[in-house]
């Protein structure tokens, strides 16, 4: 509804009558909301104007700030709350968090939300019915993205497998509406200018409620604490970096502390010194920028060079704050470094790797401890049983760049290794642009590999991109295939991985039949299968033929069985959750 520019026909303030209206029809319209979030949204004391578009929607907004509400049929019974609502009372509508902040690209392009890149709360959605506003969420942030109208009720959209369309996106996230402000900001961290990813300070203050910024006393407890944050929600764009700058920097040796065996009285008076802490923040930061950061991870906050693990106290060094020591590092010419005044974060920019201190520094390697080593193996043991990988080759149109950086043209690339090798390419043309150290030049051979060929007859070429679109870019450009492996066997077919499908439905009056399909993908026999499934279940099995599928094979069984069934395919066969696909067509 506000993907386009549209000019306001007339704009006017409300009566108080009319204002006591539009509050008694908000009331009834968000049932949940208190008065205390109504005079959030509608202030009492304030003016609040109304903006008539071309389109019929009206717009509600506290003047000389933001809009609030909106609706779409210019009756006024339908109202929905703008984002900027939302930010202030983030209760005001439920939500449906996606399954990724990799969604939200879509959604903040202006695609309506479909039920697949959902996340399904583990005791399923709440009863919710057709036509009814719903927002959106990125899981991890508390901040509402997108505001829209379900397509169909819970009970239509289970009986249609959770596929299609959820809900009809009508405002959103850095679209027209939330661009008129003249105000407009974004209520996090987490909110880019085209992905919104999760919250660090939200997740942060979950994890660790007493924990306050600008004092980074980290304790190793804080490391558990991470690896659950990994648990329960999902990765957003940074957060490889981050893990792997974690990684990096703790993979440093400080000094053994040999008061831990000394009296308490003796160990009270062993302390670093001033000029020791110092030395020990410079070695952090030279074992980080030397092991761990990349350009493609450029520009990043400062605060990601303080992971969790390291028990340095900051407050005892001579620069006192993070933010002081970026900068002292910066005047020293070893990175470059600019303070964001919104965020009030130091960014970093850049790295000059032929600074005297980067060329004279020598990493120190990590000595892995033998429970980590008993607790590698033990994983491996387990993964070994099957592996799953997306993997790509190079295709025409990205030779140039592989042959510029001298890159085998016949290996297969993870998309980690081919976002490398293309950033190898930027690094050595220099294309990063020097006033925005986030985006890259597009010389002609980067421009022909990335777009020849891909953009309309008649519209310009780009002449930048931002460093975190690069790598997908480069992907979609090479050719897709997955390698699975089990045990010794391995097999690499092209194209994209296809889930396995498991599907019950009915037969006969009230008869339950399962069917399974896609285990060739995963190097199952079918046929072997069905009889292992026929002694599990207690059941009769048979396997056949997809219709128009020459060598594809479905199993058949008898009985409701597919929650066990895609359990035994995770714990026997080791088939990742994310390949299966479940379908309940028995419920109405």
């Amino acid at each position: 509804m506000f993907k386009k520019p549209v000019d306001v026909k007339t704009v006017q303030r409300l009566s108080g009558a009319d204002k006591k209206k539009l509050r008694r029809t908000a009331k009834e319209r968000f049932p949940q909301a208190s008065d205390a979030d109504l005079d959030a949204i509608l202030p009492p004391k304030g003016e609040i104007t109304l903006a008539k578009y071309p389109n019929h929607a009206l717009v509600y907004a506290i003047e000389g700030e933001f809009p609030m509400i909106f609706n779409i049929d210019a009756r006024g019974h339908d109202l929905f709350p703008t984002v900027y609502a939302l930010w202030k009372v983030p209760h005001l509508l439920p939500a449906f968090t996606l399954k990724g902040g990799e969604v939200s690209r879509y959604v903040i392009g202006g695609a309506d939300l479909m039920f697949p890149g959902i996340s399904i709360p583990p005791e399923g959605f709440p009863s919710f019915g057709a036509g009814q506003p719903w927002a959106v969420k990125v899981p991890g942030n508390p901040a509402p993205i997108a505001v829209g109208i379900t397509t169909m009720s819970s009970t239509e959209a289970l009986k249609a497998g959770l596929r299609g369309k959820a809900l009809r996106i009508l405002h959103y996230y850095r679209d027209m509406l939330w661009d008129s402000a003249d105000g407009r900001y974004v209520p996090n961290e987490g909110f880019f200018e085209d992905i919104v990813v999760e919250d660090p300070n939200f997740v942060s203050t979950s994890q660790s409620p007493d924990s306050a910024e600008g004092t980074p006393e980290v304790t190793h407890e804080s490391e558990d604490a991470a690896i659950d944050s990994s648990d329960t929600a999902d990765p957003g764009v940074h957060n490889e970096a981050k893990e792997e700058i974690t990684d990096g920097i703790n993979e440093l040796k400080l000094p053994e502390d040999k008061s831990a065996e000394q009296a308490p009285d003796e160990k009270e008076h062993q302390t670093l010194t001033t000029e020791e802490i110092d030395s020990l923040l410079d070695k952090c930061l030279l074992q980080a920028l030397y092991t761990s950061i990349k350009e493609k991870d450029l520009p990043m906050p400062g605060s990601t060079l303080w992971p969790p693990g390291v028990t340095l106290d900051i407050k005892k060094s001579s620069h006192k704050k993070l933010s002081k020591w970026l900068q002292s590092k910066s005047s020293s010419g070893l990175i470059s470094a600019k303070e964001d005044k919104y965020k009030k974060e130091v960014i970093l920019l850049g790295i000059n790797r032929k600074h005297p201190d980067y060329m004279a520094f020598k990493p120190e390697k990590r000595v892995q401890e033998p429970v980590e080593q008993e607790k590698a193996v033990a994983e491996s043991s387990v993964t070994k049983q099957l592996e799953v990988a997306e993997i790509y080759k190079p295709s025409s149109h990205v030779k140039p760049i592989f042959m510029a950086v001298e890159a085998d043209m016949e290996k297969y690339y993870s998309a980690s290794e081919a976002s490398d090798v293309v950033f190898r390419y930027v690094e050595k043309e220099n294309l990063v642009k020097p006033t925005d150290k986030a985006k890259v030049i597009l010389d002609v051979t980067l421009c022909d590999a990335l777009y020849k060929g891909a953009i309309k007859k008649g519209s310009a070429y780009p002449t930048e991109i931002h460093k975190k679109d690069l790598g997908s870019t480069l992907l979609n450009r090479m050719q897709v295939h997955h390698k699975v492996t089990r045990g010794t066997q391995e097999v690499i077919r092209k194209g994209a991985i296809r889930t396995i499908q498991i599907m019950t439905e009915r037969r006969q009056g009230n008869k339950k039949m399962t069917r399974l399909s896609g285990l060739e993908c995963f190097l199952m026999d079918p046929d072997s299968l069905a009889s292992e499934l026929q002694k599990k279940f207690a059941c009769s099995t048979t396997t056949a033929e997809l219709p128009g599928k020459k060598g594809q094979y479905e199993v058949l069984v008898q009985g409701g069985v597919i929650d066990d069934l895609a359990k035994h395919l995770v714990d026997h066969y080791g088939v990742p959750k994310r390949y299966i696909e479940v379908y309940d067509k028995t419920k109405r």
